[in-house]
């Protein structure tokens, strides 16, 4: 179908405006906008869209977030910190939001922060299908921190493969240091899993240790792939052979390194039509008789 009009400006000073170009009085609206960088521009954007979308009366707005921003600021972990996760749920909320789709959130528990429905999709079945194709033999899946283990083993499960984790600790923001590896990856082909990575710090670190540990060849496969200048740097003088995303969010070609970015859309799309038509979005994830989560 074809995509909804409207104009999208700048005022001089940098503020947006929003205009809709065509009748949504009592439609079902789709608002797609990944909170990729900058993300509170994007955001921002946003709010102003679905107000415009509420105050022409539409009948009800679904918030379409391939990549929900702030997501790893979901709990308070320090003192006089903010939960901005939360934030950005009720500000959703607040502009207009009826319903939200999003996919692979970095905690699952976000779905919580809403008191409106919540679609959450996993990339995992268009990761699936590409790595079926490469056909890989001797494979571990690794999940770079214990808190990755969960989607590591339902990797592990669909592709029959073994099971590892590399025990790390956070050092800061941007640095973390690979400790140890439980399970055995000697002489196999090793695929990493996360959900984001920005810096690549921990994929980095946990592909060293990975290869003093024997391992073969190294993949990586991440649903959101941020990447900013430092991450680019790391995977070029990184052991990853290969770094296998999606598009769940806007990023400029990168040169020196091996990225393969997988589509999303018709994921996304999918579930759309079964959201409008009122049918069952789980059932998309149904896999080999059990479920890719």
């Amino acid at each position: 179908m074809e995509l909804g009009k409207c104009s999208v400006s700048a005022f001089p000073d940098g503020e947006t405006f929003v205009k809709i170009d065509e009748n949504i009085r009592g439609e079902d609206v789709f608002v797609i906008q990944s909170s990729s960088p900058p993300a509170n521009h994007h955001l921002m954007e946003l709010f102003i869209m679905m107000d415009a979308m509420r105050r022409a009366s539409a009948a009800r707005i679904t918030v379409v977030l391939p990549f929900y921003g702030y997501a790893r600021q979901d709990r308070k972990d320090q003192p006089r910190v903010p939960i901005t996760a939360k934030l950005v749920a009720n500000l959703l909320v607040a502009a207009g939001a009826n319903r939200v789709l999003t996919m692979d959130l970095h905690a699952q528990q976000i779905q919580g922060f809403f008191d409106i429905p919540v679609d959450h999709l996993y990339a995992a079945p268009v990761m699936y299908d590409y790595l079926k194709k490469k056909k890989l033999t001797d494979l571990v899946v690794v999940s770079p921190d214990v808190g990755g283990l969960k989607m590591a083993h339902a990797y592990s499960q669909v592709l029959g493969s073994g099971l590892a984790i590399v025990a790390k600790r956070r050092k800061s923001a941007t640095d973390t240091e690979a400790m140890a590896v439980i399970g055995d990856i000697r002489g196999k082909n090793v695929l990493m899993v996360d959900d984001l990575t920005e810096t690549a710090g921990t994929l980095t670190t946990a592909a060293v240790l990975l290869k003093k540990k024997g391992a073969k060849k190294i993949y990586a496969c991440v649903s959101h792939a941020i990447l900013n200048d430092l991450g680019i740097q790391r995977l070029r003088k990184s052991s990853i052979d290969e770094l296998i995303t999606t598009d769940s969010v806007s990023r400029p070609a990168i040169d020196g390194v091996n990225i393969t970015t997988l589509s999303v859309a018709a994921l996304l799309g999918e579930a759309i039509k079964r959201i409008e038509s009122n049918s069952s979005v789980s059932s998309l994830f149904e896999f080999k008789g059990g479920r890719t989560s």
